[in-house]
């Protein structure tokens, strides 16, 4: 298999067309069309689809991409490891869900970046994205987060698609909401007493098979009338600091985070779900000091928090 057109074909991949490919290869589209035919023969698989569309991954082509990247990368390091003059750079990537503890964790983890030079990713994302940033090695790392009643399923689809897992916390959501919001008041918080508030929702929950629409149906109660979904957890917390009137139901917080924004955070009895965050990466990928090191600190912030 030639190295080269392993090159050639995730380009193609990332520009959807062998034309603009060819552009930013600076290669005369006839010869890579024809490399792109080869490494599809010599492996004996078809990487694209061809229509009028573009080029369209195959799902085997999605597969071979991820390798591709992946053994791309390495020869990459390995050849600046042995360049004079150029410094070795620290990675380090992950996608995560939205939860207070583990961008504390980020935010301790940070602090281990020693090197002269690195290069640092951290996404806060829905657990379908952060599966697909795993398998496509834009990220090493990945969390996932999913009710207990999904853990055979997401560890059965783990196994089919080659990802290493491990459980990294349970626990049940709090709710949390404003010093003097109403709940504030009672000895004990139940799900009528949120019918007269404001729920300040996650925007993209993820549950498998099922639509948009049932899995909010699903994720929350529904006995609520008025809901704000919002992506981006700092407007979260501006929502719910700003407005007495509402609450969310959240992983529990550090009490840093809570005296910060002036909230409070209350057990609901009536909520007995059980929710998991679950390291993820892929099989063949080898964790790096700075991986140990922030799997390390989002241990230390889960004892903290939860």
């Amino acid at each position: 298999m030639n190295i080269l057109h392993m090159k050639y074909a995730v380009e193609v991949a990332r520009a959807g067309s062998i034309n603009k490919a060819s552009e930013t290869l600076l290669i005369a589209q006839p010869n890579l069309s024809r490399s792109i035919k080869e490494l599809e023969s010599d492996l004996g698989i078809t990487i694209f689809d061809r229509s009028a569309k573009g080029m369209l991954l195959t799902p085997e082509g999605e597969e071979f991409i991820g390798y591709a990247k992946s053994i791309l990368s390495q020869i990459d390091s390995v050849e600046k490891m042995y360049k004079n003059g150029i410094p070795i750079k620290q990675h380090f990537s992950v996608s995560v869900p939205r939860a207070t503890y583990i961008s504390e964790a980020f935010a301790q983890f940070s602090k281990a970046i020693d090197a002269e030079s690195a290069k640092i990713f951290y996404k806060e994302t829905n657990s379908s994205r952060t599966i697909k940033n795993v398998l496509s090695n834009d990220y090493k790392l990945g969390i996932v987060r999913y009710a207990e009643n999904y853990d055979k399923y997401f560890k059965s689809m783990f196994e089919d698609k080659g990802l290493s897992y491990e459980t990294v916390s349970e626990f049940h959501y709090v709710v949390v909401a404003h010093k003097d919001s109403p709940l504030s008041k009672p000895e004990e918080i139940h799900f009528s007493d949120l019918e007269n508030l404001i729920e300040i929702a996650h925007a993209d929950p993820y549950v498998p098979s099922l639509s948009a629409a049932q899995v909010k149906k699903e994720e929350l109660p529904d006995n609520i009338s008025r809901r704000i979904f919002v992506f981006e957890r700092a407007s979260q917390f501006d929502l719910l600091s700003e407005n007495k009137n509402t609450f969310m139901w959240l992983s529990p917080l550090s009490r840093r985070i809570l005296e910060r924004y002036g909230l409070i955070q209350l057990e609901c009895p009536d909520n007995k779900k059980i929710y998991k965050d679950v390291l993820i990466h892929r099989n063949d990928y080898t964790l790096t000091e700075l991986d140990k090191k922030f799997i390390t600190e989002v241990c230390l912030s889960k004892r903290k928090c939860l």
